[in-house]
């Protein structure tokens, strides 16, 4: 028991003094000053702290290296090229939402004109319905105001109910014509969004096509291969567009 309790304390004592040993261990450090000179030394002068420097080994290996502080000019192109890189990727996702709504919604190309021909259909009838009252509304005020033309050259008194009557028709029909322009203008944003909608689908659709081709011609190759034949050789061909 004795023994035992001896052999215990010594491997602890052995135990204690390498760790100590490793722990008083001095490190190395190499640095250049001002003047290109180089410097090697357990301890960074406070001036080279902020400095490139690298912490070595007793062999003289690289440990780690430590960068240079950077500058305020550098720190701020660096957050700058860091939102760029944020803002590419954020772009990249959203990018890649939208071809995927736009292949789930859409089967062919078909499906992507119809669609758009619907919603011009919509918008024309609205357009339809504005200019329908434009003309009531035009009708309504060349009457209003030979009423009051009228009324002049019989040198009567105008009643002030006509006079608000004929500003009323003027807004109604003021408000029709901007409202007709905003149906003209959102038609024009359909054919342009369902144009750039069409031309995607088939970027993604061509995408599509070479990437099941190549999967197929690795799959034939394979075969080939496995039975000693040399592979196939293939020309890609793009799909003409209609």
């Amino acid at each position: 028991m004795v023994k035992t309790l001896f052999r215990c304390a010594v491997y602890s004592m052995l135990l204690g003094s390498m760790t100590l040993s490793m722990s008083v261990q001095a490190k190395l450090y190499k640095w250049v000053d001002e003047n290109g000179q180089v410097h090697y030394g357990d301890k960074v002068p406070p001036k080279y702290l902020k400095t490139e420097r690298q912490e070595l080994n007793e062999q003289g290996a690289l440990v780690k290296k430590y960068d240079r502080a950077m500058t305020a000019e550098e720190k701020a192109e660096k957050r700058r090229l860091e939102a760029e890189q944020r803002k590419r990727e954020n772009e990249k996702r959203a990018q890649a939402l939208r071809d995927r709504v736009l292949t789930d919604t859409y089967t062919t190309e078909r499906d992507l004109i119809a669609a758009r021909e619907a919603r011009l259909d919509a918008v024309d009838s609205q357009i339809q319905l504005a200019e329908d009252i434009i003309n009531d509304s035009a009708i309504r005020v060349e009457k209003t105001e030979k009423l009051i033309m009228s009324l002049r050259d019989q040198n009567k008194i105008i009643p002030e109910a006509t006079y608000a009557k004929l500003e009323r028709e003027k807004y109604q029909l003021a408000t029709q014509k901007g409202i007709a322009e905003g149906h003209r203008i959102k038609r024009q944003e359909i054919i342009e969004q369902f144009d750039g909608y069409i031309l995607r689908f088939r970027e993604l659709m061509e995408a599509k096509r070479i990437k099941r081709e190549k999967q197929e011609r690795r799959r034939i190759n394979k075969e080939r291969a496995a039975r000693g034949l040399p592979p196939l050789e293939y020309v890609d061909t793009p799909t003409a567009t209609p």
